[in-house]
């Protein structure tokens, strides 16, 4: 072979070489993208639908959420959200650059937000007293976002509670139950407009807490009000009040009314009107603008462990009697300071809220039959006629007398727990005090004591011993013979003034003695 046919022959070999290098090299570098694409393509999400899992034990639960969810639903329709509108006048001001844009700068424009909900399909709205109370102009929000003015048809302060009216079409009245036959741990909703426009028609869940709850300290309440509250951990907050209190047959059971927090907001304590009692006042606000009620005409107070035993109940229950006027119908019945009312026409009475209720809601004029404990299980029923209920005083301030005013020397009562001492003709004539009330003040009361709590002492309160057992006691030597004829470890009632801006009021107070 030729030189030159053997270089063709190595040049074509090498050309063979080098095209078979390149295929290998390429399908090393092909390959692994190949590789990437399948792998890729396996890791895509496979859509195939896939059965709930079998879960035992959970119907119930399930047909719980279920009927949350429908009472909701048929519920939220009726909720409404109240605006109260008001203008405030503020003088000695200095002005500041906003006044220069408004027409008349001493005016201010204050609003407030609550709920309520619609209990008629002509427009009628119940909610509470104090989402209106002082309001220029109240505006309703339905669901549907409508908007309209409302009426104030009528208010009750005693309870709380307020009757609207708007002029709409096509509305949904919510159902209203009967809080009678709520049980505490049973489940409930609230519904209502918590805190601003960002949560309106905010549904919660809790249980019913307890029943009858009442004396809650809650402001603007005096002893006429009426304060019989249903408690519930369902959150509420403000915006809350007057918003429905529902149970799981979407029934309305009570207004939602208030909450106890030291912060303001929600912690598990929350408390709603009774619809029954709701419903009562409601019907009068709506047929007469305002509330008649009637009235025994007496100062009451829960009965306590020993009321009980004094009167020799078995069970700690009724409300005692703490003062009667002297043209009480009730005094004039034959009822007197210390008493303990057990039913009215056969009623059973357990709590204050319950004899309210009983009386509250009769007219005027009728007469009831008044079932009373008394000492040593006497018992005693009355015919008593009603009066009209009245508005009680309000109290004042006890002002501290001159520093150099002389002073007898105080006197400790140690079976009681207290220390006292005759009543000085500066406070005498400072509260225009008659001879009867001239008694021992109390000066001081042994913290833990037999006592404390159940007699009080401040800058602001003073009260006065005036009778042991119905019998006066005007000087220490007097108690403490009262006190001994009682004996370690009995009970002793005592009768004590306060004096207010209109005289005195009278309390009866019963204290277990030390041993």
């Amino acid at each position: 072979m030729s030189a030159r046919s053997l270089n063709w022959l190595k040049f074509g070999s090498l050309i063979a070489l080098t095209f078979s290098l390149g295929l290998f090299f390429a399908g090393l570098v092909d390959s692994p993208s190949t590789g990437a694409a399948q792998q890729a393509q396996s890791k895509q999400a496979d859509f195939t639908p896939v059965p709930p899992p079998e879960i035992q034990g959970t119907a119930t639960l399930v047909n719980l959420s279920e009927g949350f969810a429908n009472v909701a639903e048929a519920v939220r329709p009726s909720v409404v959200v109240i605006e109260s509108q008001r203008n405030v006048e503020q003088t000695n001001r200095r002005p500041s650059f906003n006044d220069f844009f408004q027409r008349n700068p001493q005016d201010r424009f204050q609003e407030g937000r609550g709920s309520g909900f619609i209990v008629s399909r002509d427009g009628y709205i119940l909610t509470n007293n104090h989402v209106i109370d002082g309001a220029d102009r109240v505006l309703v929000r339905l669901t549907d976002r409508r908007e309209f003015v409302a009426e104030v048809v009528g208010a009750d302060a005693n309870t709380d509670l307020a009757v609207l009216r708007i002029d709409a079409d096509d509305l949904t009245p919510a159902a209203l139950g009967h809080s009678e036959d709520a049980r505490v741990g049973e489940w409930v909703l609230a519904i209502g407009n918590p805190l601003g426009d960002n949560l309106t028609f905010t549904v919660t869940s809790g249980i019913i807490s307890a029943m009858g709850r009442g004396s809650l300290g809650l402001p603007g309440r005096t002893q006429t009000s009426i304060q019989d509250f249903i408690q519930t951990d369902a959150a509420i907050n403000p915006g809350n009040s007057g918003g429905p209190l529902v149970n799981l047959q979407g029934e309305v059971i009570g207004i939602n009314a208030a909450i106890a927090s030291e912060t303001g907001y929600n912690v598990g304590y929350g408390f709603a009107i009774p619809i029954d009692l709701a419903r009562n006042v409601m019907t009068q606000l709506m047929e007469h603008g305002s509330v008649r009620r009637a009235a025994l005409m007496v100062t009451i107070q829960e009965v306590s462990p020993n009321d009980a035993e004094y009167a020799g109940l078995e069970d700690i229950r009724g409300v005692m009697i703490q003062d009667i006027p002297d043209r009480s119908p009730a005094r004039e019945a034959g009822i007197r300071p210390g008493d303990i009312v057990l039913s009215i026409d056969g009623n059973r009475v357990d709590y204050v809220a319950e004899l309210q209720q009983e009386i509250g809601f009769r007219e005027p004029g009728d007469e009831v039959q008044v079932e009373l404990a008394r000492k040593a299980g006497e018992r005693e029923t009355v015919t008593v006629r009603l009066a009209e209920l009245e508005t009680a005083p309000q109290l004042a301030q006890v002002e501290s007398g001159p520093a150099d005013e002389p002073k007898s020397t105080p006197k400790a009562m140690e079976s009681l727990g207290i220390t006292v001492e005759p009543v000085s003709d500066r406070v005498a004539e400072m509260f225009d005090l008659s001879a009867d009330d001239r008694g021992l003040l109390v000066v001081d009361v042994l913290p833990g004591g037999p006592a404390w709590d159940r007699i009080f002492v401040g800058r602001e309160t003073a009260e006065i011993i005036v009778a042991v057992e119905d019998k006066p006691v005007r000087t220490e030597s007097d108690l403490q013979r009262a006190l001994a004829a009682i004996g370690p470890g009995g009970i002793v009632s005592l009768e004590i003034v306060r004096p207010n801006n209109s005289g005195v009021t009278r309390r009866l107070v019963r204290i277990k003695l030390a041993d």
